[in-house]
């Protein structure tokens, strides 16, 4: 993991009001609840006191009520009551779980993975997209969360594993592409065509224009970008369950219709044909091994594979600079 991140876990709608939620991310179990002002309340789901669920339990004035003996847990991870020892008693300092920083804006729940002293105020999103309605898919990956991202940043695939859907038209041969890092935003331009046996494919620094071409942005730890047109985009957050599994949440976002029937039924559609595509992809990629990609490993890249290349040396100084 790279340390000091905010992610992107969960979509808004699942963290209800009245109901505590387990999950897993970054290979831990979480419980989760929203306190008296519906803010999203994150610690470690693991009584310090006998080790039960804490998730099991219930949400009493907006904290966490342990089910097993009745510990009562704050945002910050804290006890703040002990039935056994009455209210009058105080509760010891060392009575306490991991807690999670945590933001809510755009339908989505971030944390804070790190020193909780080091978080910004809010993490980045692709702000344009605030103007567009969108529907939502979540699949679950039997891969690490790298090597779905990985695939979004792949240009190379397209004609071979959608040949059905968006890789149609026989474009095997890959102009570049050309990749640009500003901080932890990395843009990608993709320039694919048919290869007729007399083309060389260009090298990046050959592309003339390039900002005229397709594009696809990664911002660091876990968010893309599809520019289909001005009106539709596509969305991707690459959630972090554990070092084998990971959830892919996929949105169609557009702003072509906007009377509310005809744009729900037009959202709907457009997450039909996301799923499509992203069962394509989930086929092939839950075969790579192995299930996690590191900066240095046993594959021999190309030059159509850049995008990848500067994904991993990014993430792996982050890491680095993380640790």
């Amino acid at each position: 993991m790279i340390n000091n991140q905010w992610y992107v876990i969960l979509e808004s709608k699942e963290l209800k009001k009245h109901k505590p939620l387990r999950i897993k991310r970054f290979n831990e179990h979480l419980a989760l609840w929203r306190g008296n002002n519906g803010e999203v309340c994150c610690i470690a789901d693991s009584c310090c006191h006998r080790g039960v669920s804490l998730s099991c339990g219930k949400i009493v004035n907006g904290e966490l009520e342990c089910p097993f003996h009745g510990f009562v847990y704050d945002k910050t991870g804290k006890i703040n009551l002990i039935p056994a020892n009455g209210k009058l008693k105080p509760v010891p300092e060392t009575m306490k779980v991991q807690s999670y920083k945590s933001h809510e804006a755009y339908g989505l729940i971030w944390l804070w993975y790190g020193e909780a002293e080091k978080a910004t105020e809010k993490p980045f999103f692709f702000e344009e997209l605030g103007d567009f309605s969108y529907s939502t898919f979540k699949d679950h990956w039997n891969v690490h969360y790298s090597r779905s991202i990985e695939n979004q940043l792949d240009v190379v695939h397209l004609p071979f594993v959608h040949r059905t859907t968006i890789g149609s038209g026989k474009k095997t041969l890959v102009n570049g592409p050309v990749v640009v890092r500003e901080g932890e935003l990395i843009t990608f331009y993709v320039n694919n065509i048919k290869d007729d046996g007399k083309t060389i494919s260009l090298k990046p620094d050959e592309i003339v224009d390039y900002k005229q071409l397709f594009q696809l942005r990664f911002h660091f730890p876990n968010i893309w970008q599809n520019f289909i047109s001005n009106k539709i985009r596509a969305f991707a957050a690459f959630v972090p369950v554990d070092d084998e599994n990971s959830i892919v949440y996929i949105r169609y976002y557009q702003k072509m219709i906007r009377i509310p029937i005809l744009r729900g039924l037009f959202n709907y559609i457009g997450k039909i044909s996301s799923i499509v595509i992203l069962r394509q992809d989930k086929r092939v990629v839950e075969t790579q091994l192995p299930k996690k990609s590191e900066f240095k490993m046993n594959e021999r890249l190309i030059m159509g594979d850049k995008p990848i290349i500067e994904y991993r040396k990014h993430r792996h100084e982050l890491i680095e600079e993380g640790q």
